[in-house]
């Protein structure tokens, strides 16, 4: 099942795309009226409910007419690690932590599928980094690793979009990650169900068409158990919160000379198994 959160017609809902998504059947009116979103549903452990109630039903109302959002636009948190690929690690010649970098996003930094990232005015360094997200479905505090995959309520594309200068100011990274839609995340859940086996995937993002990065899931260095595991232990985990995973090697930064995301650009990051979030970048005014 692959449900979104999209703006049509001056309202927002969520829905599920249909089998050939390029629709959407819309939810508010076939699930409980007081489960407004996502991250409701979610909370409320009402995914199969939503599963049910929506199997076999064409869409209403067209993908293309719709102006999609941040799967969950309103996560309690966003909890990304860093430098979480060997081959990234190996650029940035960093040596390998005993433990996960974690750093915070705000929510009102990521925008949704096709919107415009936006270079803030205080920077030329504007930098990609593709990721996969996973989206919790279960809360939960000390979480098992061997248990993880059983809170989890599936996945989603994300660029993890890095102000470099501004993130360098420090040893914590958070003044280069929270500048306002500086991040994008969809174009939509895809439910745990639909990814037996999440470490086969295979991430590359793209920058006008041309592969920057390339990697298999099953290259971090920290999975995603233990991530969640980590995490879930120095604070509690809620249902819709994000874990951004980390990206592989051939950032911007990194490449000889530095290059950056100019206005104009269209960025892609693409999840086999999961679809293609697609962004282009404007300068902002």
């Amino acid at each position: 099942m692959r449900l979104v959160t999209y703006r049509h017609n001056g309202r927002t809902g969520f829905g599920r795309l249909t089998g050939d998504g390029d629709a959407v059947i819309e939810c508010g009116p076939l699930v409980n009226p007081g489960l407004g979103s996502i991250r409701d549903v979610l909370a409320e452990g009402a995914l199969d409910h939503v599963r049910d109630v929506t199997e076999g039903r064409t869409g209403e109302v067209k993908l293309a007419d719709v102006q999609l959002l941040p799967p969950v636009p309103d996560p309690a948190k966003i909890l990304c690690a860093g430098v979480n690929y060997r081959t990234h690690r190996e650029e940035t010649a960093r040596p390998q932590n005993a433990f996960p970098t974690i750093f915070p996003r705000y929510a009102d930094s990521q925008v949704g599928h096709d919107q415009p990232l936006v270079r803030p005015a205080e920077t030329e360094a504007f930098d990609y980094e593709g990721e996969l997200a996973v989206v919790m479905g279960r809360g939960g505090r000390r979480i098992p690793a061997e248990d993880a995959f059983a809170y989890i309520a599936g996945y989603s594309c994300y660029q993890d979009g890095s102000v470099r200068d501004w993130q360098r100011h420090s040893g914590q990274w958070i003044t280069g990650k929270t500048f306002p839609a500086t991040g994008g995340f969809g174009p939509a859940l895809v439910t745990a169900d639909e990814v037996p086996d999440v470490s086969v995937l295979q991430l590359v993002s793209r920058v006008n068409g041309e592969v920057r990065q390339s990697a298999g899931v099953g290259d971090l260095l920290f999975s995603i158990p233990e991530l969640i595991a980590y995490v879930s232990t120095f604070t509690p985990l809620a249902p819709g919160d994000v874990i951004v995973t980390g990206t592989p090697g051939g950032v911007g930064l990194f490449r000889e000379p530095p290059v950056f995301l100019q206005p104009g650009d269209v960025l892609e990051v693409e999840i086999s198994g999961i679809g293609t979030l697609r962004n282009p970048v404007v300068k902002e005014v």
